[in-house]
């Protein structure tokens, strides 16, 4: 946008609008209820929600999966006992040995999807919710948000704990197989991360700037 004396206005931004993904209509945005969401009034596809959680309790659920993505990556997921041997499986064992079979491409989506991924999402989180609660405008963080938004589909703890689980009763009729802490934080971890995504990142955007 031109001013008047030539000059190039910034562009102003409507944060009091909608835009459905599926049919492109704008909507007025109103407010809504812990819980509530809104949907288009033409195709009927949600707009926005607005998430039981809020600032505070994200941070404290951010911190927890932390801990949990620790837990889960210090400690063995499984153990096998067949024919007096017995082997630990970590999840940097099983990238490993996925690598040393040839299967190199598989090996590396899991290191990203179960390991780089969700700890750069948490990390992200931790960060931009740390912004949100300081009372000042923080440097970083609109590219936080950015990426952020591409990070959350790309975290598949949950595809991993079920092809573990799958692989557990596959393996259950030539080994014994013991599930050990490093799966629980696995699961736990995915129950943490499942309830990080409900929680509308327009949110933490409003909460920014105000």
């Amino acid at each position: 946008m031109n001013t008047k004396d030539g000059a190039t206005a910034p562009m102003r931004i409507r944060t009091d609008l909608a835009i459905c993904e599926q049919c492109d209509s704008v909507h007025q945005r109103g407010p809504l209820a812990a819980g509530e969401a809104a949907d288009c009034r033409v195709c009927g596809a949600t707009l926005y929600r607005r998430s039981r959680l809020d600032v505070d309790a994200m941070l404290a659920l951010t911190l927890g999966a932390l801990i949990v993505f620790v837990l889960a990556n210090v400690a063995p997921i499984v153990t096998m006992q067949s024919g007096g041997i017995t082997t630990r499986a970590w999840l940097l064992t099983i990238v490993v040995r996925a690598w040393d079979h040839g299967v190199g491409p598989v090996a590396a989506i899991a290191a990203g999807t179960v390991f780089l991924f969700p700890l750069a999402q948490l990390t992200l989180y931790l960060f931009v919710l740390r912004a949100v609660k300081r009372p000042t405008r923080s440097p970083g963080f609109v590219e936080a948000m950015h990426w952020l938004r591409w990070l959350r589909p790309w975290s598949m703890v949950e595809v991993f704990l079920i092809g573990i689980l799958v692989s557990i009763i596959k393996m259950s009729s030539l080994a014994r197989v013991t599930a050990e802490a490093g799966l629980w934080g696995f699961g736990v971890l995915t129950i943490l991360l499942t309830a990080l995504s409900t929680f509308e990142l327009r949110e933490l955007w409003d909460a920014h700037d105000d």
